[in-house]
């Protein structure tokens, strides 16, 4: 059979005749119903009707089953063949089967073999894997053969290179004679040569475990060698796998330089861990360790570290943390499951906090807490049993009042949210709460007894709710008893009291259609009053455990309590008054605006008051006099997506000067560009001025094409300025800063930042951080991401996980 003009035929499978492939030209088609197709057997006895069921969907993953691989569709300028036999396409020839498509000058397939060869400017495409090369020798069934001096280039990272030949064993796995690798983006020019490159006498690829060995391995990058393996392994995708790390480099004026070489341990799909040691040429070596696991009751890691003989203490440094939240199942159906919370984490000395304040990793990383709690609940009830204990780091130039001890804490708590009453909802809401806690601490420090709280809260409330505002009224009662391990200041060893609080909050909500500036909104006027009547207790003797004063802001100043904390129930005879106003988007519901002011006017004086902290409880404390307080005035615009607004001023009518302060303002305008700046005072206490930006240094002189961190991108790369400063007026000086640069270069990435911390009023740390990633195979030096995230206003990762790519987009 042979046809001049150019020709598309089927080749289909036959029933009970592996091997056996039978011609359909594509003519024969004709359409059976709608939806449905059925192939023309053409002359009799030829093979059955191929039905074929349409679908709205093309398969990301075609089956492989034996028998089910589907039709073989060859076309070209020129087709001929003997049946059964061979089918020769020339000019551009075409074959495609399931999810491989191949296009060749020539191609040749042998049947009885499945044996098939391709000359000619070769190009196969196996699920988004392109090759391409001059010849090709194919089992197609088992995708088993060689391509000689091909290009490749991966899906699923865009991994591409060259070499002398490549072995297919299937395919999922091929082996490359005298290869290259890189992620960089194969550019038409002659001259082009990638940023970075991996050479070795022989890379195998695996694709199922996503992964890529190489043997006598060199990587180069600006064609200058800066690695040297014998064998080395690297990744095809984000999959894990355990194996050698990069290794992290850093300078710091702590430490010194450091090296650390992590190795990473792919236990199971929910667990791994990560051992770490390091050297820190001022210190010595130090053994660093994380593990982590996560199941379907409970999730946590540990991580620990050790520093033996450390050569600036002269003694062993370590620290430990571990983190659990889950589930304990009692096998009880009466009792269900119990909670378990775990936070433990110590440190070998008060110094650890100054030497390693990035080891750390806590906000306060001068408290160190050990907190377990097993939790229960069932209904609306519940309950916990909780121990914490407090590791306090001294600084004998600053020293800290430790927190209390609760050793152990035990709480209940039965909730009810509209109460039935005669087998309907009441309307009433009401709750019950009781705690016994035993409290110590180092009396020297604390200069109060250690004891033991029982106390009882009983809370009931009625809201009417409506679309034009709200009233709640609410009654409490607080009852509490004490037991101490020495006596008071009058020589008590026991103290109780008992307070009732009643409440009243309301709120009106008004509503109009606005145009301002020309556009339309739905504006807001939500008046607000909130009275509050405590009756006045004398708490003056008893210690004080756990109560602090509330920040006077806009989510504290409509409670009830002047402080935080159980030992201390102010008394109260005080209405606040507030007034809010907000522009709305009526199309999105987005809040262009929101105005906000608030004040508190006291009819009687505040007699409940805190002890200095480190001082014995005694009576004569100043009351709060004033009968009108600060005033507070707070702001929010957000009027157009790049920019946004928002400031909160406390505000002293006496003395006519602001309290606090706290004013920011952001322009974020697209994705990689940001600068945002606060104020933030406190009169006669401090005042800083805070500046952080994620920007392209290319904007300066006009380029303003694509980030590369949005795409894989082209030609040449992008700079970025990226930092953070904290600025004190008052102190005139830096108090913290984190200034860097990152380059893009669309398959490499480097990042050198400069972080300087204040560890003390008289010391700071000053660390370098350095590092090259190339995309997509591995990371150098230290990783100052975490850094920019943690620091720096809506900082972006340049390279941000994205979806797997469909074979699709490499399809033709």
């Amino acid at each position: 059979m042979r046809r001049a003009s150019p020709s598309t035929f089927i080749l289909c499978p036959v029933a009970h005749a592996v091997s056996r492939l039978v011609m359909f030209s594509a003519l024969g088609l004709a359409v059976a119903a709608p939806g449905r197709a059925q192939v023309q057997a053409g002359p009799e006895g030829a093979a059955p009707p191929l039905v074929l069921q349409s679908s709205p969907m093309l398969a990301e993953e075609v089956s492989k089953a034996p028998g089910d691989e589907g039709p073989t569709f060859v076309s070209g300028d020129r087709v001929s063949g003997r049946p059964d036999l061979e089918t020769v396409i020339e000019g551009n020839a075409e074959l495609r089967r399931g999810a491989t498509s191949m296009r060749a000058d020539r191609i040749e397939y042998y049947q009885p073999d499945d044996q098939l060869k391709s000359t000619g400017n070769v190009r196969i495409n196996s699920a988004g894997n392109r090759f391409e090369g001059p010849a090709l020798e194919l089992k197609l069934d088992r995708f088993e053969g060689f391509f000689t001096t091909p290009r490749y280039h991966f899906l699923m990272n865009g991994g591409n290179g060259q070499a002398e030949r490549v072995d297919f064993i299937d395919d999922r796995h091929l082996s490359a004679h005298r290869a290259s690798y890189t992620t960089c983006e194969r550019q038409d020019e002659a001259s082009w040569r990638p940023a970075w490159e991996l050479t070795a006498t022989r890379v195998d690829f695996d694709l199922d475990k996503e992964m890529g060995v190489a043997t006598n391995a060199v990587v180069r990058f600006k064609e200058v060698p800066i690695f040297a393996f014998p064998r080395v392994s690297f990744p095809l995708s984000d999959k894990r796998k355990s194996g050698f790390l990069p290794p992290t480099l850093g300078l710091g004026s702590l430490n010194g330089f450091e090296y650390r070489q992590p190795y990473y341990f792919d236990i199971a799909p929910n667990r791994d861990a990560t051992f770490s040691p390091g050297i820190m040429s001022k210190r010595g070596v130090d053994l660093a360790g994380e593990y982590r696991y996560l199941e379907p009751s409970y999730r946590g890691q540990v991580q620990a570290n050790i520093l033996p003989g450390d050569k600036l203490r002269n003694r062993d440094r370590w620290s430990y943390s571990l983190q659990h939240l889950g589930a304990i199942d009692t096998g009880l159906p009466s009792i269900g499951a119990l909670g378990l919370n775990l936070n433990l984490n110590r440190v070998s000395d008060n110094d650890y906090w100054r030497d390693f304040p990035v080891t750390t990793g806590l906000v306060t990383q001068r408290l160190l807490n050990q907190d377990a709690t097993l939790s229960w609940s069932r209904g609306y009830f519940s309950s916990s049993v909780r121990a914490i204990k407090w590791q306090t780091l001294q600084d004998i130039n600053a020293p800290i009042i430790p927190p209390y001890d609760r050793l152990p804490q035990i709480s209940a708590a039965y909730t009810r949210v509209d109460a039935p009453l005669l087998g309907r909802g009441s309307g009433f809401d009401w709750s019950a709460e009781a705690d016994i806690t035993r409290f110590s601490a180092d009396q020297n420090l604390t200069r109060q007894p250690n004891g033991n709280r029982a106390l009882a809260r009983l809370q009931v409330s009625r809201p009417w709710i409506a679309p034009w505002g709200y009233v709640t009224p609410k009654a409490q009662l607080h009852a509490t008893s004490y037991q101490f391990e020495s006596p008071l200041a009058n020589g008590a060893t026991s103290a109780s009291r008992v307070v009732p609080t009643f409440s009243l909050d309301s709120g009106l909500q008004f509503e109009r259609d606005a145009k301002v500036l020309g556009r339309s909104f739905t504006q807001t006027l939500e008046p607000r009053a909130f009275y509050v009547r405590t009756p006045f207790r004398d708490q003056s003797y008893l210690p004080n455990y756990d109560s602090g004063a509330n920040s006077f802001n806009f989510a504290t100043v409509f409670t009830e309590n002047a402080f935080v904390g159980n030992d201390r129930i102010a008394d109260a005879n005080l209405l606040t008054l507030g007034l809010t106003s907000r522009l709305i988007d009526p199309a999105t519901g987005a809040e262009a605006v929101r105005l906000g002011i608030a004040q508190r006017l006291r009819f009687g004086d505040q007699q409940v008051s805190l002890p200095p902290l480190g001082t014995t409880p005694v009576p004569g404390a100043l009351p709060v006099t004033d009968r009108v307080s600060d005033l507070l005035v707070g702001a929010s615009v957000n009027w157009v997506p790049q920019w946004s607004f928002d400031g909160t001023v406390q505000y002293n009518p006496k003395i006519k000067q602001s309290e606090l302060a706290s004013i920011g303002v952001r322009y974020n305008p697209s994705s990689y560009r940001t600068i945002s700046a606060a104020l933030r005072r406190q009169r006669n206490i401090s005042e800083q001025i805070d500046v952080g930006w994620q920007w392209p240094i290319n904007d300066l002189w006009g380029d303003r094409g694509q980030d590369l961190g949005a795409g894989r991108g082209q030609g040449g790369g992008r700079y970025y300025s990226v930092g953070r400063l904290n600025y004190s007026t008052l102190e005139k000086k830096l108090v913290d800063a984190v200034v860097g640069i990152e380059y893009d270069g669309c398959c490499w990435i480097g990042r050198v930042v400069l972080q300087r911390s204040q560890n003390s009023t008289a010391a700071s740390n000053t660390r370098i951080l350095f590092q090259l990633e190339m995309v997509g195979f591995s990371r150098i030096g230290a990783s100052p991401t975490e850094t920019l995230k943690t620091n720096v206003p809506r900082y972006q990762f340049l390279r941000d996980t994205i979806s797997p790519p469909s074979r699709f987009t490499t399809y033709d």
